[in-house]
């Protein structure tokens, strides 16, 4: 695909972009890509914002051994590697850490990015577990907090209408996200599961028109395109975070012949099914929108909305299994995924088949033999 070679470009040179863009006193708010962080405010102050979604290195988790234990899920442990070995360019070219603490996985990158890089200044805000108007207004301050910050940080105060043209910026990208995703509904299978994410990750780094540019060549380039050769069981893949690096379980699903026609995952994937509106209190719109309407990660209480979410898309999608991959140590989604089984079976009739990973080379073959056995089941 064109559009996705014109990504890999961009990406490649990004880097020097990025840093003439700090010789013209541009600023770089680097954050992790949990979706709790609203880019349209950084944008809003022309400032770039930089998502961090790599991980899936062994040498980044040995390296966070120095400063943290290992009883963390590796996304986040590999983040502490990352930040603190200087060693991956995106990480150092920060000028500003946001980080919302959604749980203490992200609270320990918070304390430790704090602790062992103050050279790289944090600014940190609490995401609460419950959805009600308490914990909205909540978060709204902790997003209006970060507007302060950024105002101290340029100088300057929010416009309205800067803001309002970052938020119109971000409601195309999301809808081109959405519309991709759509797709996928048909059995005229033409988009590759390994495409959309690569889009997802890349829009964590690239400049966001250019990003929006790349999708709407992406849609164009996959109406002219026949149906990619696939006919095996139509597979919705599910969990905490899909890292950039982290493709194996992909990649076994689709050399099992499983077909992934839906994804949901808290980090790493862009949440793209609401816009932010445009009318009323901008401000108060984002907080709608980044924390109500959205649909919420696995630690968040009861927690039953997401896995009635992930219920409708394997309805939607017409999917004929589920494969849960979660990430060691993080208890919120190991404790689902043990009664959402019972809950999908009921509900819809389908199977899953859970994994759990470090992030360890030695996994990749059990977890092989257990892909495609669970393949061969749900094609019987």
């Amino acid at each position: 695909m064109k559009a996705l070679e014109k990504l890999d470009a961009h990406l490649k040179t990004r880097l020097s972009d990025l840093a003439k863009a700090k010789e013209q006193k541009r600023r770089i708010i680097g954050y992790p890509a949990g979706g709790y962080l609203p880019e349209e405010l950084i944008l809003a102050f022309d400032l770039i914002p930089i998502g961090f979604v790599k991980a899936g290195d062994k040498d980044a988790l040995r390296r966070a051994g120095s400063y943290i234990c290992r009883w963390f899920d590796p996304f986040w442990r590999s983040q502490v590697g990352c930040l603190t070995s200087g060693k991956d360019p995106y990480y150092a070219v920060a000028d500003l850490l946001v980080i919302p603490v959604t749980d203490n996985h992200a609270r320990i990158f918070s304390n430790t990015a704090g602790y062992y890089t103050p050279e790289i200044e944090s600014f940190v805000f609490g995401v609460p577990h419950v959805k009600d108007e308490i914990s909205r207004a909540y978060y709204l301050q902790g997003i209006s907090g970060l507007n302060k910050k950024l105002e101290e940080l340029t100088g300057t105060r929010l416009s309205e209408s800067r803001l309002r043209q970052s938020i119109e910026l971000c409601n195309r990208e999301r809808a081109l996200f959405r519309d991709i995703s759509l797709m996928r509904r048909s059995d005229r299978f033409v988009v590759d599961i390994k495409d959309f994410v690569a889009l997802h990750h890349g829009s964590f780094l690239a400049d966001k028109e250019f990003m929006v540019e790349i999708l709407e060549s992406y849609i164009r380039e996959l109406q002219e395109t026949p149906p990619l050769n696939k006919d095996g069981p139509r597979i919705l893949f599910t969990g905490s975070t899909l890292a950039e690096g982290d493709s194996k379980v992909m990649e076994i699903i689709e050399d099992a012949g499983g077909v992934i026609v839906i994804e949901e995952f808290a980090e790493c994937i862009r949440p793209y099914w609401n816009n932010v509106k445009l009318d009323g209190d901008l401000m108060d719109n984002l907080a709608q929108s980044y924390f109500m309407d959205r649909i919420c990660p696995g630690w968040f209480r009861p927690g039953t909305e997401r896995l009635d979410f992930l219920i409708k898309l394997a309805r939607e999608y017409r999917v004929k299994g589920v494969v849960w991959y979660q990430l060691m140590y993080r208890e919120s989604y190991k404790v689902e995924s043990c009664f959402f089984p019972g809950m999908l079976k009921k509900e819809t009739g389908l199977n899953m088949l859970t994994l759990e990973s470090e992030y360890d080379s030695a996994e990749t073959g059990p977890m092989r033999t257990r892909i495609e056995t669970f393949i061969e089941t749900i094609r019987d």
